[in-house]
This record gives C-alpha cells, structure tokens and sequence, in this order.
C-alpha cells in the first residue's frame, strides 16, 4: 500500500458565528473555503491541474453552503478548472472524514495529489434556521425525524446528551468547568506564543481589506467564578414538547430509565460557535519528489466507528482504541492527543477512559475556547495535531471527535 503524506495545512481563524456580529458572518461560505485553498495554492507553488480531486466537509448544506462547496470554491480559488471537488456530511466528524478519504484515495494508488477540508459558517446556519422559523416551516428537532426509526434508537438535543452522560458518569459541574478554564487557558498561551501562526491564514474583504486575522472567539479573561455563575444551558429545553407529549428528555429516558438527568453545561464549558475553514494537501511519495514537496506528515491509519445514538457523544473512546489497534500504537505511544470539546464532558470522559496524561490532551487549548465550525474542526484539529508535533518534537498524534448519530471517525498521524 502506497504512503499517504501531509504537505501543507492551513486555516482560517475562527470567527464569533453570530449573524452580524461576528467578523466573518458578512462573507459567503465559499469564499471561507476559497481562501485556505488558494492559500495552499500559493505556500506550495502548488499546479492546480495536477490536483486529482477536493474532498470537503460541510454539515449543513443548504443555502449558501449547498451546492457541493468543495468544487465551487475551488474555482473561486482559481484551480485550474480540471480539479473536480466533492462535499460530504459526517455532521461534527466531517473534517477529520474528507482527510481520512484522500488519505485513501492516495494510499489505493488510484490518485496522487488530494486536498481535504472542511467550511462551517455557523452565522450562517443560525440565519438560516431563523429564516425557516419566520416562515412558520419546524424543524425536526435533534432526532431523526422518522418515528420508525426513533422508536428503536431515540435521539435528542446534544446538549442534553451531553448533561445525562455527565450525571451518569458521576461527573460534576466543578470538574466540567475546570476543564473548560484550562481549555481557556492553553489557548491563551498558545495564541500568546504564536503556536497558530504558521497554519493560520488571514482571510480578506472582497475590496481587500483584512475581515479577519486572528481567533475572534476566546475569553482570556475567563475565570472559575465566572464559569460557576453561568446557569446551564439546556435544563430549559430538557422538557420542550416535540409533538405528542414527547421531549428530549425522556428521548433518553425511553432508552435508560433510570438515568435523572442533572444539567451541567453552558456556553462556557460547551463548544463555540464560530465560522471557519481549513485545508489539507495530501500526496503520494511520489508526486511529493516529483513536484519538490517536503512532507511534514504522514498518515498511519485512520478508522470509524458507531455507538449509542441516544447518548449521542461517547464515540471517541472506542473510535481511539480501533484506530491505535489498526496502527498497532498503544496509548503511551501518542505525543499529541486532539478530542474535541463538543462539550466539556466529552473530553473529561475520554481522558478518564483512557487514563491519559492531561498536559498530553488539547494542548494549546480546545472549543470550549476556540470554536468548533462544525464541518471544518476535524480538518482543523489534524493541522493542530501537526503544528504542536513539529513545535514539541513529538512522533506521533491521534485525533478524534463525536458526530450525531453517535458516530466517531478517528485518525493517527506521524511527524516527519
């Protein structure tokens, strides 16, 4: 089996994803995406015609972001009009999956040279959504939205899931906060230390102007009493009713009805919305000779994996344990762990499951500090991953996060 290898990989900064307000929420989701693949154009003097296909991450494709993004962005891009493009949705797990099937695609031997990303605008997704409600159209909630299918696996609204698997794991408020403080924390010092500057890209104006040019979303300023003082942000639509006397509590409780759901999260230890893009280049050995690319990374082994949809979040523990199995590594062998903070207790769970060492795990911070664009964070957090390696000296980075449905897609990289 062909190597599959990171050349480049390269983001925006994340942007406050609220409609209007965040320094981004003016610009087209294209144009997001435009920028980290010219941006890889230019860093790599990369022939756009030699690139044998795009493979994009987009969660909510509709609007402005439908449209099969990985194309259309790519000749915004200017790319020679020969590189086609695609656009998948793996919902939260979408970034890691676009880079996880270029690595396949080059590794089969069917291709050579692959970009993978992925492009979130949440502004815009809440405008959308806001759209809809006006027009008196309902969504369909946090569930499937096919009785048949939720009589055998109920769903519900994330944030829930997120408290009733606190409150069954005996994890408390106090603990969710100090890890979202420490996310806070790190990030600060990364972005102090200037441990993003080499991934991230400035995105401009249309005019040319600069839009944005650094993270807009972290709180430095944060403290522990004022995580303590935020009141939880879904105890009051735990008992919304979603037609028929059904709510997204007892969606869970159907499944465990035992469980009494205690709310915990809220917008500090939670993930943030934010607008965002990134993007990778993946190659052959081959082509990477031939066109005169140092590699910086390379691809181990990735992996996917189910798990309860009603619990929805508790993917990555075995998503991490088939991914090390295929790789043949055992936990001590990661330098560089990345779990996304969906919300705090998704990586207090994972770091407890697999008794990791804590300065190991999110370190220079998380989306509880950061952000979390949905498509794009997986994309985001593999580039991290390499960055904090090259920074560190470390071999290898093991990168994995929860999607709805209870999924999880996994990935082991190795420094060059």
């Amino acid at each position: 089996m062909a190597e599959a290898y990171i050349i480049d990989a390269v983001r925006t900064p994340r942007g406050v994803g609220k409609p209007g307000k965040g320094a981004l929420s003016h610009l087209h989701p294209q144009h997001l995406a435009a920028t980290v693949l010219k941006a890889l154009k230019d860093r790599n003097n990369l022939e756009t015609s030699t690139v044998d296909d795009i493979i994009w991450s987009t969660s909510s494709q509709n609007g402005k972001q439908g449209g099969d993004m990985g194309r259309m962005a790519a000749l915004a891009a200017g790319y020679d009009i020969t590189a086609s493009g695609t656009t998948l949705d793996r919902f939260c797990g979408g970034g890691i999956t676009s880079v996880n099937l270029a690595a396949a695609t080059v590794m089969s031997g069917m291709e050579d040279c692959v970009i993978a990303g992925g492009t979130e605008m949440m502004s815009f997704t809440a405008a959308y959504g806001a759209e809809l409600a006006n027009a008196g159209i309902k969504p369909l909630g946090m569930g499937s939205g096919n009785a048949a299918l939720d009589a055998i696996h109920p769903q519900s609204h994330q944030g829930i899931c997120g408290d009733a698997i606190a409150s069954m794991e005996g994890i408390t408020r106090e603990e969710l906060d100090a890890l979202a403080l420490s996310s806070q924390e790190k990030a600060a010092r990364a972005i102090r230390e200037g441990r993003f500057d080499h991934s991230v890209v400035t995105v401009y104006n249309e005019d040319g102007t600069v839009a944005l040019d650094h993270e807009e979303f972290p709180r430095p300023e944060t403290t522990a009493e004022g995580l303590a003082a935020l009141k939880p942000s879904f105890a009051g639509i735990a008992d919304f009713d979603l037609g028929g006397g059904n709510t997204f509590r007892n969606q869970i409780n159907r499944r465990y009805p035992d469980l009494k759901i205690e709310h915990f999260h809220h917008a500090g230890n939670s993930s943030g919305v934010v607008d965002g893009a990134a993007a990778l280049l993946i190659t052959s050995k081959d082509y990477a000779d031939k066109n005169g690319l140092k590699p910086r990374g390379r691809i181990v082994a990735y992996a996917n994996i189910g798990d309860c949809p009603t619990l929805m979040l508790n993917a990555p523990v075995p998503a991490a344990k088939k991914v090390l199995e295929k790789a043949g590594l055992k936990v001590e062998d990661i330098d560089v762990w990345e779990i996304n903070e969906a919300f705090a207790v998704v990586a207090e769970k994972f770091i407890r499951d697999l008794n990791l060492d804590r300065d190991k795990v999110n370190i220079n911070g998380g989306a509880c500090a950061l952000g979390h664009p949905i498509g794009a964070t997986g994309s985001i957090l593999i580039g991290t991953a390499l960055d904090e390696l090259e920074r560190s000296g470390g071999r290898y980075g093991l990168v994995t996060m929860c999607a709805a449905g209870g999924m999880a897609p996994a990935i082991i990289i190795e420094r060059i």
